[in-house]
């Protein structure tokens, strides 16, 4: 079993747990009070290249990336300095997020917010968005055609933006076939966690025209961040290179620089 495989078991005992403290019921109802939240694309296509900055405590590859770790802070630093939205991880055992995290995250910041997490129930999509999400992530990798195409339906049913993601030739083809208007492409293979932006270089022209295209993982300098958007990427999301920094935002500012 790899690292993709058993987090996603381990997601699905999690979230049959969650239902018994916060059922699938509750949560539709509370939806009905939420309040609408920035649109995710127009805030990334708002700008030459949109970044979205994650606040991420730590992965299964790097370890502790931040600590001590504040993610209002970190939300608010991003923000001051330009990032377009914030991704916030919601996978606790993996990553060291979970739902506080992106409440604090939420009350602090008015830019739209990504519902970073392994998705494998509706329940998950509804509570992205009574917690206040903008988008969510949906893993191409994790997901079978039928979840696929069923999720993004929801995703757009509940005024939520799916990023699909993917990571290589195959999962690209599954997240066009889907109907995905919005690709997330991960440049780090969640099987063997090897990162490289040749994956973005190379599934880019796979994309529709109209779809809006981000790159993820392994983007690290101002040159690379031009290179992406030569290549016909919209936005970029980064999160271990500007938290391993003293100041992130004042980091993610000069990222975007060259753009």
């Amino acid at each position: 079993m790899n690292i993709l495989e058993q987090i996603i078991a381990d997601k699905r005992v999690e979230v049959e747990a969650g239902k018994q403290t916060l059922s699938l019921g509750e949560l539709q109802r509370q939806i009905e009070a939420v309040e609408e939240r920035p649109d995710f694309i127009e805030a990334l296509r708002a700008v030459p290249l949109g970044l979205i900055a994650e606040v991420k405590r730590r992965s299964p590859s790097a370890g502790v990336i931040r600590d001590p770790f504040d993610p209002a802070t970190l939300a608010r630093d991003y923000a001051a300095n330009g990032a377009s939205a914030i991704s916030c991880l919601m996978d606790n055992k993996y990553f060291g997020g979970g739902a506080e995290d992106f409440a604090e995250v939420r009350n602090t910041i008015g830019l739209p917010m990504l519902y970073k997490e392994f998705v494998v129930d509706p329940w998950q999509l509804a509570h992205a968005k009574v917690m206040g999400a903008s988008a969510v992530l949906l893993i191409v990798g994790a997901l079978t055609d039928e979840e696929l195409v069923s999720f993004i339906r929801e995703t757009h049913a509940l005024e939520l933006q799916p990023l699909v993601e993917v990571h290589d030739r195959e999962e690209m083809r599954r997240a066009v076939d889907a109907g995905s208007n919005c690709i997330g492409i991960n440049n780090r293979n969640l099987k063997t966690f090897v990162t490289t932006l040749e994956t973005t270089f190379e599934l880019v022209a796979m994309a529709p025209a109209d779809c809006t295209l981000v790159s993820e993982s392994g983007i690290k300098t101002p040159e690379d961040v031009v290179h992406l958007k030569a290549a016909g990427v919209h936005a970029v999301l980064v999160g271990e290179s500007l938290l391993r920094e003293r100041s992130p935002g004042e980091a993610a500012r000069r990222l975007m620089d060259l753009v």
